[in-house]
């Protein structure tokens, strides 16, 4: 069995998937086999291209069953037992056509009859052993078959069975492997090539950022590559793809079945046959044009900018060797380009990574520009900015995140996340908190005065502003003059008398401020927002009405128009208070004239009896009198309250008034005053 092909190219990408190339020799029409794990067949199976690259063909590409090893070796025509192996084989395949080869040079060809044991003389004792009966032209000859030195299967079909057999056996010593068997076709040595995406662990990245006096500073990459295969990586052309590609998993390799609908066979006169009518298909002839690909970024780049600004070693200090060790120890050889939306670094070298190991590449070596900086953000750290580098990707690079060590000079001086960057990106990298500065904070809160009032409907709606002043002191003890920026909440409100920011991201303005040595700075951000409130005027009072008056939210006109409101709300009130009494006199003598009636039952014969019914009746009738009596009272006491309600609404929705009581630039002009006062 030839071997399979080496792995001769590798590309990992960032979503979790590799890229592996093969190549290598066949002859004639040789069989390749690769073992996968199970759970990469779908992948295999979406992804795999096998070409023969000199002139020969693939004829197939053949690959395990789902089926479990069991049912496997159940449908297979051969037993082999652990023990009396042979023996036992010989013995399931009678009839099979053989040639043995007895001693050294005796060739016999037949047919298997059988085995036996027979017993053999050793001295004064017998000794059972296996013979191998073989029909032999027209006559039967037995040959021991310790003595046989070569038996040969001249069956293809007991053969391939054995095979078959000898092949699942071996495919259980790994359970989650499964064979994928390539058959090429073709005349003498040729050479093969495969490819195939599979689940990989995402390639990782992590840099090492170098501050020195006068110098630029210095960036150093990195990546991390993991081989979790079965497979070493030997001497491969190794590539690492940044950037986000579409990748997903589709089930090939599990056998799909559909449900189908049962026929009958009808017993009718048969019909003519169905004859599909013929389709038009354009043929195109498809060609594949080269990617444009942008120039190679490794070689020498362009005259460094100059620097933004120097960093802040110990004056005089001797210029430190750690850059040319740098240099020296880690060589970068990595061509880089840009594929469409993605970048890739390729190692120039071989590449070797044994199975279950990983390895650490250096990709990238090169200058930038950047400069030291104080980032403050209150939710990162209240009393202390962060020490940061301002780093603009001036590497020609698409630099993929990942862990950054920083030092300055040789002194480690903390550590950062970076995030991916585009060439030309400009990014600040925190590395370690700032003591030698020192922020507070002081937050207030106050409503401005209305802006606007307007009456509609019946409602007053006041236009006013919130205010929101925050103020930053900040403190440099530091020896040297440094680089804030401060980055303050962005939260829909509107800035006010305050300086615009220099930056302004999704959710921070960033404002810079330069601190001299020792300096102390205050620094105040004054927002606003609208804000609203709203009065029904059909509840207010006439208290309220003199307020509205004076504070303008009303005028005269408005004013007389919601007095008036209210004194019918107040004739309303009485009246609602009559029908309440009216009502509560109905509901006694309800109750007093079932008393009566009750009374007048209980009453016997008698000229006494007599009398006092009759007072009974009289009572009745005199509370019939005043019950029509309160419900015509009733009934005018609602048809004044309707209209008198009525002419409510009517008079709330005729007011109308708009006042313009003040600007945003009045606000801003009462909010210094009260500052300095």
């Amino acid at each position: 069995m030839p071997p399979s092909l080496p792995i001769r190219r590798v590309v990992l990408y960032k979503h979790g998937v590799g890229y592996f190339e093969r190549r290598g020799k066949v002859n004639g029409s040789e069989t390749l086999h690769f073992d996968f794990k199970a759970r990469d067949m779908n992948d295999v199976l979406k992804s795999m291209t096998v070409l023969d690259l000199s002139g020969g063909s693939v004829s197939a590409v053949s690959y395990d069953s789902t089926k479990p090893l069991e049912q496997l070796l159940q449908e297979a025509t051969i037993r082999i037992p652990d023990s009396g192996s042979l023996t036992a084989l010989l013995g399931q395949i009678k009839g099979a056509r053989v040639r043995v080869r007895v001693g050294r040079e005796q060739q016999v060809e037949g047919v298997i009859v059988g085995l036996e044991s027979l017993p053999v003389a050793q001295g004064e004792t017998a000794v059972h052993r296996p013979f191998l009966t073989l029909l032999v032209g027209a006559s039967l000859r037995s040959f021991d078959l310790l003595d046989v030195a070569e038996l040969t299967f001249l069956d293809d079909t007991v053969r391939k069975d054995l095979e078959f057999y000898l092949a699942t056996v071996l495919s259980s010593y790994k359970k989650d492997t499964k064979r994928l068997s390539v058959l090429t076709a073709g005349e003498g040595e040729r050479e093969l090539f495969a490819s195939y995406v599979l689940e990989a662990p995402v390639w990782k990245t992590s840099y090492r950022i170098l501050l020195e006096e006068e110098q630029k500073p210095l960036l150093q990459g990195w990546a991390v590559v993991d081989n979790t295969g079965d497979e070493d990586w030997e001497d491969v052309d190794l590539a690492l793809i940044a950037g986000l590609p579409v990748s997903f998993v589709h089930d090939l390799y599990n056998p799909r079945y559909m449900k189908r609908p049962v026929v009958e066979v009808r017993t009718e006169a048969a019909a003519a046959p169905v004859i599909p009518e013929e389709g038009f298909a354009q043929e195109e002839a498809f060609a594949e044009a080269p990617m444009e690909m942008a120039a190679d970024l490794a070689p020498a780049m362009a005259a460094p900018a100059p620097m933004m600004r120097t960093f802040g070693a110990a004056p005089g200090a001797a210029r430190p060797s750690r850059r040319e060790a740098m240099e020296r120890s880690a060589g970068v050889k990595t061509l880089t380009k840009e594929v469409g939306d993605l970048f890739e670094y390729r190692v120039d070298h071989p590449v070797t990574v044994h199975r279950n190991q990983s390895a650490l590449v250096p990709i990238l070596h090169r200058p930038f520009e950047g400069r030291r900086v104080l980032l403050y953000n209150r939710a990162t750290r209240e009393k202390n900015p962060m020490a940061c580098i301002e780093l603009k990707n001036t590497t020609g690079l698409t630099l993929e995140g990942g862990p950054v060590t920083v030092t300055e000079g040789d002194t480690y001086v903390g550590e950062a996340m970076l995030d991916t960057m585009k060439p030309d990106d400009r990014r600040f990298v925190p590395y370690a908190v700032e003591l030698g500065c020192v922020v507070s904070v002081e937050d207030r809160t106050e409503d401005g005065p209305v802006l606007k009032a307007v009456v509609n409907r019946g409602v007053l709606t006041v236009e006013f502003y919130h205010f929101r002043r925050t103020h930053y002191s900040v403190r440099n003890k530091a020896k040297r003059a440094q680089t804030l920026y401060l980055e303050h909440p962005r939260t829909g409100w509107q800035l006010q008398d305050t300086l615009e920011p220099d930056e302004t991201t999704d959710n921070f303005w960033r404002f810079k401020r330069e601190l001299a040595s020792g300096a102390n700075e205050d620094f105040a951000v004054t927002e606003y927002s609208g804000g609203q409130r709203t009065y029904y005027l059909s509840n207010t009072g006439l208290d309220e009405v003199g307020f509205f008056l004076s504070s303008g939210f009303i005028d005269e006109r408005v004013a007389q128009g919601i007095r008036e409101v209210i004194s019918i709300r107040d004739r309303v009130a009485r009246l609602a208070e009559d029908e309440r009494r009216l009502t509560d006199e109905r509901t006694q003598l309800f109750k007093d004239q079932e008393r009566i009636r009750a009374n007048i039952e209980t009453l016997k014969s008698g000229a006494s009896q007599r009398e006092l019914a009759e007072r009974f009746v009289t009572k009745l009738n005199e509370q019939e009198d005043r019950l029509e009596a309160i419900a015509r009272e009733l009934e005018r006491v609602a048809r004044e309250k309707r209209e008198a309600q009525e002419e409510v609404n009517r008079k709330l929705q005729a007011l109308s008034f708009t006042a313009d009581l003040g600007t945003p630039s009045a606000q801003k002009a009462k909010g210094r005053g009260k500052d300095k006062a």
